[in-house]
């Protein structure tokens, strides 16, 4: 999955082994929902993230004719100026983490060390929110537990609860890290203690929404409908 951990939304997410095929599938879904400010990535050591990054968030090179003998140099794929990747590192030693190192793939180091100065969740590169929210994903979600009657036997179907219990998460469930401070606190019913904090769930600290959803509200909203283009041959 994809995770933006400043409002502890997942983006877009995939079912299915990891594969150059599953990860192009992953970073294209994540691209489909971004507002075109996206550009820094942290992951674990994957091979196949750093080629799924570069083909949807790169840029290609044209190379113009000299005017010299020979062929023209290939256009490709490279990063662009504000695009930038690193990943985690763990080194294993008999199968337990024995040293975790950092590992700059796309960007500079002046460029990155100024994104985590200004970053509003972390200033280290870690992949800790994601891996957290794994966790968070499986007590929510009786076909993630492992060892049981309940645990998913079929991707289909997986996918389709996914899409419910994510939903669930971002709308319908107050996240404890996304609570706002009210100032001043609002007075309360009888003698009860004023109210300090305004829950949140993640969709409203990302804006989509101004008030947390009861489960009859997810069910029942109404998606707008898609538009049909005709095409006269």
């Amino acid at each position: 999955m994809s995770f933006a951990p400043e409002h502890r939304i997942i983006a877009a997410f995939v079912v299915g082994q990891i594969s150059q095929e599953k990860a192009d599938q992953l970073i294209r879904r994540t691209k489909a929902v971004n507002d075109g400010s996206l550009h820094v990535f942290f992951s674990d050591q994957r091979p196949q993230y750093e080629d799924a990054i570069l083909k949807h968030f790169g840029r290609w090179r044209i190379y113009l004719r000299t005017g010299k003998p020979g062929r023209p140099r290939k256009p490709h794929l490279e990063p662009r100026p504000d695009l930038i990747y690193a990943q985690v590192v763990k080194h294993r030693r008999q199968g337990k983490v024995v040293k975790v190192t950092e590992r700059l793939i796309f960007g500079t180091e002046k460029a990155l060390k100024e994104y985590l100065e200004r970053s509003p969740v972390s200033h280290r590169i870690n992949t800790s929110f994601v891996e957290r929210q794994n966790n968070s994903l499986r007590q929510h979600n009786r076909r993630l537990t492992r060892k049981t009657l309940g645990f998913s036997k079929e991707d289909y179907w997986l996918e389709r609860q996914l899409h419910l219990c994510i939903g669930y998460c971002h709308f319908c469930l107050p996240h404890e890290g996304l609570k706002e401070k009210i100032d001043p606190p609002v007075p309360t019913k009888g003698n009860g203690s004023p109210k300090k904090w305004k829950r949140r769930t993640p969709a409203m600290s990302a804006g989509v929404t101004d008030h947390v959803w009861s489960l009859k509200e997810l069910l029942t909203y109404r998606l707008p409908a898609k538009k049909r283009i005709l095409i006269n041959y």
